[in-house]
């Protein structure tokens, strides 16, 4: 090999090694609800921005907070906010989370398109879950077994189903426990005595949103984008995205454009509430 064809080949090495270090590589993890949304985003982000890479994936908000401890994603997703012992653990390995609320979610109590019941009390949804009722008549319905199904533990779906419907009361004993939204839908769509509660993007017509009222049954309020705007529907949270205040530099172009007109006209498509 001669001398010239060496400098050839080093320079296309070098060459490619500017390339790979002008990658943004990121890794976004966490929450199922944020899933559909974050990944439209970068998606968006990636067509505008040829030399990024994100890359989306589920497995809960507790996951994905775990994820970001562990140095293993840039942004945790969440549908919770972080507790105190999470922030504990990362400030223990000397990071600081840093949040930031993306859009609302009007967090919705589905059943099967078949069940004539339309809707039910805060009270009613919390003995169905704590397993107090177990059959629909108890609530006006057909005499039907009641078979209630919700998110796994590390979900922060679970735990904000939890704090504002059960009012931190325990999920019943043996409940349906399943790992991902999607697998939620599927279950009450098939089963004609089901019920659980998913993120207002997941909505469809296999399943029929149950209209829910926090007063006592003066009120009952069907989930909407509007209905959540205006606060008259009950059960709305902060979606969040949670980071290392030291890699903000390389997050902050992606969440710029996810709170940015653009991303923020995503996260309406998508079907949740945009942060004004």
């Amino acid at each position: 090999m001669n001398n010239k064809m060496r400098k050839t080949i080093l320079l296309a090495a070098l060459f490619v090694g500017v390339l790979s270090t002008n990658v943004n590589a990121q890794k976004i993890k966490g929450s199922d609800t944020c899933l559909p949304v974050t990944q439209t985003e970068a998606e968006n982000f990636m067509n505008k921005n040829k030399n990024a890479k994100v890359t989306v994936t589920g497995g809960g908000s507790g996951v994905g907070i775990s994820a970001l401890l562990e140095g293993i994603t840039d942004i945790a997703m969440s549908s919770r906010k972080i507790k105190f012992d999470e922030k504990v653990r990362l400030q223990e390995a000397k990071k600081e989370a840093v949040e930031v609320i993306i859009a609302y979610d009007a967090l919705s109590v589905v059943v099967n398109p078949g069940n004539k019941v339309t809707n039910l009390t805060r009270e009613q949804l919390e003995g169905i879950f704590t397993g107090k009722i177990t059959n629909w008549k108890e609530v006006g319905g057909d005499d039907l077994k009641i078979v209630a199904y919700s998110r796994e533990t590390s979900s922060g779906t679970y735990e904000f189903f939890k704090e504002s419907v059960l009012k931190n009361k325990n999920y019943m004993s043996g409940i349906l426990s399943l790992p991902a939204t999607g697998a939620i839908i599927q279950s009450v769509s098939q089963t004609k005595g089901a019920i659980g509660y998913v993120g207002l993007a997941y909505l469809n017509k296999d399943v029929k949103a149950i209209h829910v009222s926090y007063d006592e049954g003066k009120n009952y309020v069907a989930p909407s984008v509007e209905t959540a705007k205006n606060e008259t529907y009950p059960v709305v949270r902060p979606l969040y995205y949670y980071y290392d205040a030291k890699n903000e530099a390389a997050v902050k172009p992606f969440i710029d454009y996810v709170m940015s007109a653009e991303g923020q006209e995503i996260v309406k498509n998508i079907g949740f509430i945009t942060v004004d």
